[in-house]
């Protein structure tokens, strides 16, 4: 199985969006601070994540909420948890 996945840090108020065949590793790395893009956002909370049987279909989503109509969806899709978190 492969993840897409979306981290929210309170300190910093920001998405972070990411792919992994290991969902609770790759989580607990970003909080360790073993990903240095992610580093100064600890702590980072799990909000949303899509499970894919083929990798690559994991990366194409990846790459389509990176982008405008991706951010727009995730926006409708997280909009009560977004404020939930105070974002």
């Amino acid at each position: 199985m492969y993840y897409v996945y979306i981290l929210f840090s309170k300190k910093l108020q920001k998405r972070y969006i990411g792919s992994t065949g290991n969902l609770k590793q790759r989580t607990e790395e970003h909080n360790k601070g073993k990903t240095p893009f992610t580093s100064s956002g600890i702590p980072w909370q799990l909000i949303y994540y899509e499970v894919f049987q083929n990798k690559q279909d994991a990366l194409e989503e990846e790459r389509f909420l990176k982008s405008g109509r991706g951010r727009d969806r995730l926006n409708f899709l997280l909009k009560y948890t977004m404020e939930n978190l105070g974002r």
